[in-house]
């Protein structure tokens, strides 16, 4: 019987580019076992070497999470939609933390609050308790930038902010909390400028500073909430053990070109991050923003829902997102809502805890600390200076691009062949075993894995890694190439 397969978008590039896949299936397993024996690209994603489904992979049959029920053994009938998720990068608590003695509210305070007091779900109590609770961000970027901007809009009293990077141009596309003229500025100085600005009765404090393993526990234990607003799964998995050790709950968003998650790991009511991802995907598998891109607005979306749902928490509302993912996607415009399970074996929030200390989670991830994700095995590189120079001396050497069309067209290096990224095997016969290969994408990390493929593939000839890809070219060769 026919079954839907909905592909995200992280793995689209292994499925031809189609967002759905529809088999003829029996099974969840069995839909599957089709989806990947058409797309054999699919199964190492999906699958690890014992055929078992991979850790960070979770697979949804309608709205039900089947990984830990029957799980491939599920059966499926005509009509039914497989959706494969994978990892992308109750107020009693808080109200008795500030239920004790609540601040008032001054006569200015009152009207700028207007709108909120004259709400019943809100009303004065609620409106304190805004003002005594004190949430943590992570990140003042994307998600960080509407979440801190409602947050401080509706009153939470002490604001902190954890961040490092500085404001760049490729940022203001979606990060509303910074401006043009905020260009080379420290994040945490213009985001601590704009909610100030926005809303001068609360208190915003800096940390600036790389969350890690060794101050995690310190910034945590002095505030009530900790939202997640990072883009790599290093800090994600650190921010998750963080919050179950010192018993805060989680606000989680994530994001990728037009899809988003949301949710609120809280392991004293219910599942953690861990629960749903116990380990994270191969390092360079998922693309960051910077790689796949994201759409401006969708940041703003799932940062307005991780700040509803922070303020949900502080007014102690009943329905939470607890045991519950929330996905969006901006281009169809489409949410769809997926129950959660607290794994008991957790390794830490289960019933027998492994982790009651915070780890070396580079390590976890496989990721080499504040490096890019490396290779599968040690590839040869040069830099874009040494490639210029091979072309002015006119060696014979062929340069191959897999980035996708429309990168190409934003930019380019002179003589280029486009084999995207997905295609680059299916289509290795158009590169010259004969002739030395550079092959190049935007910063090194597609055009490694396309080396990597290839020779999985049994291409012989030479290949070589634009170190930096087109960026470092536009860089250190030709800045009139545009940068993006």
């Amino acid at each position: 019987m026919p079954v839907t397969i909905s592909i995200p978008a992280p793995l689209r590039q292994f499925a031809g580019g189609q967002s759905q896949i529809v088999v003829e299936a029996k099974t969840a397993g069995e839909a599957l076992d089709s989806l990947t024996s058409t797309h054999a690209a699919l199964r190492r994603h999906l699958y690890n070497d014992q055929n078992v489904l991979r850790n960070f992979v979770n697979v949804y049959l309608n709205d039900e999470d089947i990984r830990h029920a029957s799980g491939p053994d599920t059966p499926v009938k005509d009509g039914d939609t497989i959706m494969i998720v994978p990892s992308i990068a109750g107020g009693s608590a808080i109200e008795s933390d500030v239920k004790e003695a609540l601040p008032e509210l001054s006569n200015e305070e009152i009207l700028r609050y207007s709108r909120h007091l004259i709400m019943p779900e809100v009303g004065m109590q609620g409106q304190r308790r805004l003002k005594a609770a004190s949430v943590l961000m992570i990140g003042t970027g994307g998600l960080g930038a509407p979440l801190g901007m409602y947050l401080a809009a509706a009153g939470v009293g002490r604001i902190g902010i954890v961040d490092f990077d500085v404001v760049e141009e490729s940022n203001l596309q979606r990060q509303i909390i910074h401006g043009t003229k905020d260009l080379g500025r420290r994040k945490i100085e213009s985001a601590r400028d704009r909610l100030r600005d926005i809303n001068p009765h609360i208190e915003i404090e800096t940390h600036e500073a790389r969350l890690t393993s060794q101050n995690a526990m310190r910034l945590f234990r002095n505030y009530d909430i900790v939202v997640d607003g990072t883009d790599n799964f290093p800090t994600r998995y650190l921010v998750n053990d963080a919050c179950v050790l010192s018993g805060k709950p989680n606000v989680y968003g994530s994001i990728f070109r037009f899809e988003g998650q949301a949710s609120l790991f809280w392991a004293e009511k219910g599942a953690c991050y861990r629960c749903l991802y116990p380990e994270p995907p191969p390092p360079g598998l998922v693309p960051s923003c910077a790689e796949g891109g994201v759409l401006g607005v969708l940041p703003g979306i799932v940062g307005a829902i991780q700040a509803n749902e922070t303020i949900k928490i502080i007014l102690g509302a009943e329905d939470l997102m607890i045991n519950r993912l929330l996905l969006f996607d901006a281009w169809t415009m489409k949410f769809r809502e997926f129950k959660l399970r607290k794994d008991p074996k957790c390794p830490v929030c289960g019933e027998q805890p492994t982790i009651k200390e915070l780890i070396d989670y580079e390590e976890f991830c496989g990721v080499a600390p504040h490096q890019a994700p490396q290779p599968e095995s040690k590839l040869d590189e040069i830099s874009a200076t040494e490639l210029n120079a091979r072309r002015l001396r006119g060696d014979r050497i062929q340069i191959v691009d897999v980035r996708e069309p429309h990168e190409f067209e934003i930019a380019k290096i002179p003589g280029t062949k486009l084999i995207p990224l997905g295609q680059v095997v299916t289509r290795m016969n158009e590169i010259d075993p004969e002739v030395e290969a550079i092959v190049h994408c935007k910063g090194g990390v597609r055009s490694a894995k396309a080396i990597e493929a290839l020779k999985r593939a049994g291409f012989q000839g030479r290949l070589i890694n634009l170190k930096g890809g087109i960026t470092a070219w536009s860089e250190d060769v030709d800045p009139r190439v545009p940068k993006y």
